[in-house]
């Protein structure tokens, strides 16, 4: 990993000699360019996964694109604007999105259940709804040992891919328990031909992705796909297995360019695709049978989407993915009429939501009273109730605060970073995400992901990295 002023000229590098592919947007600044592109970079930088690509769709066009690293390594093939990444789960949102329409045009009620719409289904389960297999609380099992190499034959109907598990016990009876389930999106892709009278995949082409670059994943056939990787033991970076993923269409089978995401995005915050009094519907949280509200991961779970408040208080509509040879997200803030795409073509341990949500960060906030901290040399702080310390340094580079700060080979917090396949790290970027010198808030550049660190007063940070994990860091 880079000394610190090797890695204090990586993220001068990153500021301003990155090239982005952007949609020119009046009311987006260059420094909410230059900041993105700079998180990005450095994000590659840090996790060793070999390409990256973002985008954010802001106010009806999109507003930025960004791309780092390689879509093919072996062939020095760079990730642009144009190539496509898996979405793995991040599918299920399509599936929902077209399930939500149906709805909206009364060709399926989503309360009502699925075995009527599928008479060739077996009837051993108990009903169960499209609502509860859209909120993964039908019960049904997500994959199981017996599913290792689902990916190694092709499917050719979602009638076929259903047999594969339809025959199997439920784990809970259908609305008691939150059950993460692609089986379950897979039996909704039925459930949408059936009331569309049409294949799965062409009632999203013809309905819910007309126009975009967002389509059935063909990794390993298509050019503009990126090669699907992954982390071996030893860190290295390695070629996943080719995987078919026909077996889920509708749970984990599509791939895009960051930009189709984005705009995907955009679409459905404009009501371009359902209605926003849908959009809204599929937003609540749906309930179990004892009148809680679906939650996992500090997220509530409704028609597909998980939605959250962030630290400033605003409503964020969400879904990751992970599989082999990607990781992926994407973002809303319906309130601010912003979307943020993410993609990689790795699977890597990651919090990519909230990389994500840093990528949006520079089109969502406004300059800090809190100066850039100059002059730092050093910090003291804590990790999970563990003192950790380190050298340090800021400065500004054209109006933007950045930052480094070390990892000792005795850093709790570094201890836990390096804990994980990808790269190892000795030294931490900080991106501030403020115009105007603004010292208040950065994204904080890790090997598991990007977090936002916060300051009232430009001397003492925190940043909450999920899974109850904390960090505090006082600048000395």
């Amino acid at each position: 990993m880079r000394s610190l002023p090797m890695l204090n000229a990586f993220i001068a590098l990153a500021l301003f000699g990155c090239k982005a592919s952007a949609e020119p947007a009046e009311d987006n600044g260059q420094a909410a360019h230059r900041i993105a592109d700079a998180i990005l970079a450095a994000q590659v930088e840090a996790n060793g996964v070999p390409g990256m690509g973002a985008a954010v769709w802001l106010d009806g066009a999109l507003a930025w694109s960004g791309s780092a690293g390689q879509a093919d390594r072996e062939a020095r093939r760079p990730v642009t604007a144009d190539t496509v990444f898996r979405l793995a789960s991040l599918s299920k949102l399509f599936a929902a999105t077209a399930a939500a329409k149906l709805r909206e045009e009364g060709k399926l009620d989503t309360a009502s259940p699925v075995g009527p719409v599928l008479p060739w289904l077996s009837n051993r389960w108990p009903a169960i709804t499209s609502a509860q297999l859209a909120a993964h609380i039908s019960g049904l099992p997500h994959y199981q040992p017996v599913d290792e190499g689902r990916g190694a034959r092709a499917f050719t109907s979602t009638r076929e891919a259903v047999s594969v598990f339809q025959d199997r016990a439920l784990l809970s009876p259908p609305g008691t328990r939150y059950e993460y389930s692609t089986w379950g999106y897979t039996l909704l892709s039925a459930v949408i031909e059936q009331a569309a009278h049409r294949p799965y995949l062409d009632y999203l082409h013809a309905q819910i992705t007309a126009g975009l670059e967002i389509g059935a994943d063909h990794t390993g056939t298509d050019p503009a796909a990126s090669v699907a990787y992954a982390f071996a033991e030893d860190g290295q970076i390695v070629r996943s297995a080719p995987h078919d993923y026909s077996y889920s269409w509708g749970g984990a089978g599509l791939s895009a360019t960051m930009p189709g995401l984005a705009r995907w995005g955009g679409r459905i915050l404009d009501g371009k695709i359902v209605s926003r009094a849908t959009l809204d519907w599929m937003l609540t949280p749906a309930k179990l049978a004892d009148g809680n509200d679906v939650q996992e991961g500090g997220s509530a779970i409704g028609f597909g989407w998980r939605t959250l408040r962030d630290t400033d208080g605003q409503l964020v509509a969400h879904h990751a993915g992970a599989a082999e040879g990607a990781r992926s997200a994407l973002a809303l803030y319906p309130d601010r009429g912003l979307a943020v795409s993410l993609g990689s073509n790795a699977l890597w341990t990651s919090a990519i939501e909230q990389t994500a949500q840093m990528l949006a960060a520079p089109f969502l906030t406004d300059a800090s009273a809190v100066r850039c901290p100059a002059g730092v040399a050093s910090y003291r702080g804590d990790y999970d109730g563990q003192a950790i310390s380190g050298s340090a340094r800021f400065g500004l580079h054209d109006g933007i605060c950045t930052g480094t700060i070390a990892l000792g080979s005795d850093n709790a917090f570094g201890t836990w970073l390096n804990g994980f396949p990808q790269r190892d790290a000795r030294a931490l970027a900080l991106i501030g995400v403020e115009p105007s010198h603004g010292g208040g808030r950065f994204a904080l550049i890790t090997p598991v992901g990007t977090y936002d660190l916060r300051s009232a007063d430009g001397r003492r940070y925190a940043a909450a990295l999920g899974s109850g994990h904390g960090l505090t860091l006082n600048l000395q």
